[in-house]
């Protein structure tokens, strides 16, 4: 690409190595998550939420389970003014939830801000500068010293307003794009602001270090927790937090991996939402822990209506592979894969097994409220016999020999690659149904009767052009006997015949099926299916489909002796 040389590495690394969170496996306990949905978020939308989408967004979060809730910018909006306002005097934040407030280091907008929060319960006052080199030399053109001093400003003005509210406050600090400021002179000004908060372990305060612009692989930024972690002034009484950004769609890793460097609090959004290419996904990271073993303490078992409020409430559209919350992320198109899954989750019915281990799938998907019928196998040209009988057996009841699902798949297979189109479930049970079940073209069987001596004998009913015939012949077994009386008086040439058998359950009628394959003299194999309430009755009716497909190959000759092959 042209114009490389017009990039540089932005960030800056730490000045003595901070590499003691590579030596963690995973992150063993879930932090303090802060959703920002209400604020970073809705700035983000082409059209922000209006008063009551945001007290319905509220009380989604809530059902979450979302603790910590960033409601707004209360100084810089009256929408954000009146719904927090709401909020409390309406009594709609649970007493165990806090609310967080965002506010810039400026005596008017922090006066305001404690206007909106008279009489919570509990809240978090935000305040924020940006500290990186490009925002100091180009935005607001002021040398470090004086950057401190206007955090330091707001710190002071923070306490003494917090002193003159009725409430409950908690102290937060953000050096806003953190991921672009040296990380001494990071450490040095929020060391600052903390030596003015002077946090106790019984009023801790918050230090969050956002990738407010993600500019490193997420092993740096991790670095850069960790070296914070390790020289913050009361560090013991302050939760160190972290807000990525997702603009080199490391989102999730730098979280994350910041969590392994020490952060104990995360602030993202729902599915990612937020300026340019979002915040980190709650959702995903969340889910994430959930997969090894690890209670994220927030409730995603019902992805599918979450999804359809966010989409509602935000206009915006959730990507089919977006993690765990898209439509595809369970499903699989692919034919290996699909035989996989079956195997897998057949294998998971008929064993004990303590962990979850499906070939392709991360987490169950019905634990987070997806079904296994049309979410996790679906049917297109690209898929295969393991899937397509899986379809049929979870959806229909059908389970078919291992060798028909194969001759099934093609048939399925060719139908989709021809009307280029995906297959529902419905339309490959009618596939099946026409293709294999009770067919009684050229030949319609009507009845049949047994007697038993050394073998059986039957004497067969069959229908030919509207003409009944009665064909009498003996075989060791029942479907045998029937077997035999077709081929000797019909001249229809055939062997290696299949059989298997169920009880099969439709809606409330329940039935017999049947499956008969067999092998043609050209070594073809045909297959057929038979329903019907009595089991022996379906056994003969698969095998007269099968003998019928195998005629629509070949012109029938009902002359001389009802032979149907020509001579």
């Amino acid at each position: 690409m042209r114009n490389i040389e017009k990039y540089s590495r932005g960030y800056f690394m730490p000045p003595v190595k901070s590499l003691k969170w590579t030596e963690k496996e995973y992150i063993e306990d879930a932090p303090a998550w802060c959703s920002v949905d209400l604020r970073d978020g809705n700035q983000a939308l082409v059209v922000p939420m209006n008063l009551e989408e945001k007290r319905e967004y509220f009380q989604l979060l809530l059902e979450v389970g979302f603790k910590e809730i960033e409601v707004g910018f209360p100084a810089a909006s009256e929408t954000e003014y009146a719904f927090l306002r709401t909020l409390i005097e309406q009594n709609l934040i649970p007493d165990d939830v806090t609310v967080q407030v965002l506010t810039q280091s400026r005596e008017h907008i922090i006066r305001k801000t404690f206007e909106s929060l008279r009489g919570v319960n509990n809240a978090v006052v935000h305040l924020y500068n940006s500290t990186s080199v490009a925002q100091r030399e180009q935005v607001f053109q002021k040398t470090e010293q004086e950057i401190i001093d206007i955090a330091v400003t707001g710190a002071k003005l923070l306490k003494k307003y917090a002193a003159e509210t009725e409430g409950n406050f908690q102290f937060q600090y953000s050096p806003e794009s953190f991921t672009g400021t040296e990380m001494e002179f990071a450490l040095e000004i929020c060391n600052h602001v903390l030596n003015v908060w002077q946090p106790t372990p019984e009023n801790k305060v918050i230090i969050n270090l956002p990738a407010t612009v993600s500019m490193s692989m997420p092993h740096v930024y991790a670095s850069q927790i960790e070296y914070m972690s390790d020289h913050l002034n009361y560090r013991d009484n302050v939760i160190l937090s972290v807000h990525p950004h997702n603009d080199r769609g490391t989102g999730v890793a730098d979280a994350e991996l910041g969590m392994l460097a020490g952060a104990q609090r995360v602030e993202g959004t729902l599915f990612g939402n937020g300026e340019r290419t979002g915040n980190v996904d709650i959702v995903t990271l969340a889910l994430n822990m959930y997969s090894h073993g690890v209670d994220p303490k927030l409730n995603f078992e019902n992805i599918p209506d979450l999804l359809s409020k966010y989409e509602e409430l935000t206009r915006m559209k959730v990507h089919e592979r977006h993690p765990y919350g898209g439509e595809l992320v369970f499903t699989a198109f692919s034919g290996s894969h699909q035989d996989a899954i079956a195997k897998g989750m057949k294998c998971r019915e008929d064993r004990s097994r303590q962990y979850w281990s499906v070939p392709y799938l991360l987490i169950d998907p019905k634990d987070i409220g997806r079904q296994y019928e049309g979410d996790i196998i679906r049917i297109n040209s690209q898929s295969g016999k393991g899937g397509i009988g899986y379809i049929l057996m979870q959806n229909y009841g059908f389970d078919l020999p291992k060798e028909m699902r194969e001759s099934f798949g093609y048939t399925v297979k060719n139908v989709s690659d021809r009307l280029h189109k995906e297959l529902m479930p419905n339309e490959i049970h009618e596939i099946f149904i026409n293709e294999y079940v009770n067919i009684h073209d050229p030949i319609e069987f009507i009845n049949y009767r047994f007697t038993q001596n050394e073998n059986y004998e039957t004497n067969v009913s069959i229908k030919i052009d509207n003409e009944i015939h009665e064909l009498i012949g003996t075989g060791n077994g029942r479907l045998d006997a029937i077997s035999n009386v077709l081929q000797s008086t019909l001249g229809i040439n055939y062997n290696h015949l299949v059989y298997k058998e169920h009880a099969l359950e439709i809606g409330s009628q329940a039935n017999a099926v049947s499956y008969v394959g067999f092998t043609a003299l050209d070594g073809d194999v045909y297959w057929g299916c038979g329903i019907d309430a009595d089991i022996m009755t379906s056994s003969v009716k698969a095998l007269f489909s099968a003998i019928n497909k195998m005629l629509s190959r070949v012109k029938p000759n009902f002359e001389s002796g009802y032979s149907l092959l020509n001579k």
